[in-house]
């Protein structure tokens, strides 16, 4: 019974703490970008947005692929606030498409928005170095 508590308390205390990632290294030259919409552009709701990458391929989070990774989507934030050395929380603001979609059909408030895309790998971990793409201004009407 006493060996029994122990291994629960264990398990319990390893699953509580915050699990140590590792970041995995991107390829020479690989690039995510936006297909559409253009910098700069008005769109209406609902707004698709198309992710484009090159030199990588795409695999849904949990398939540890060598030279793959998943998009994620930065919508209003600024990738400094971004822990690029963790898996990467989801929200309103970091969107993931573990599932490997290269598209979103998505409503977003009328207004200026800012994206960005970010890759990630298997555990959602941004690669080493980050394939993410430059910033582009939408306004959305």
């Amino acid at each position: 019974m006493k060996h029994t508590f122990t291994a629960t308390l264990l398990a319990a205390c390893a699953l509580a703490m915050p699990a140590i990632a590792q970041q995995t290294p991107a390829p020479e030259g690989a690039t995510v970008y936006f297909i559409s919409p253009s910098d700069g552009a008005t769109v209406s709701n609902p707004v698709t947005i198309q992710f484009g990458l090159s030199g990588m391929g795409v695999a849904p989070a949990g398939y540890d692929v060598d030279n793959t990774g998943h998009h994620h989507l930065l919508i209003n934030i600024d990738p400094s606030d971004v822990d690029m050395t963790t898996s990467l929380p989801a929200s309103d603001q970091v969107v993931h498409f573990g599932g490997g979609q290269t598209e979103v059909t998505k409503d977003l408030p009328a207004g200026t928005h800012t994206l960005r895309l970010l890759l990630g790998d298997y555990s959602h971990v941004p690669h080493d170095p980050p394939v993410m793409s430059e910033e582009i201004t939408i306004t959305v009407e």
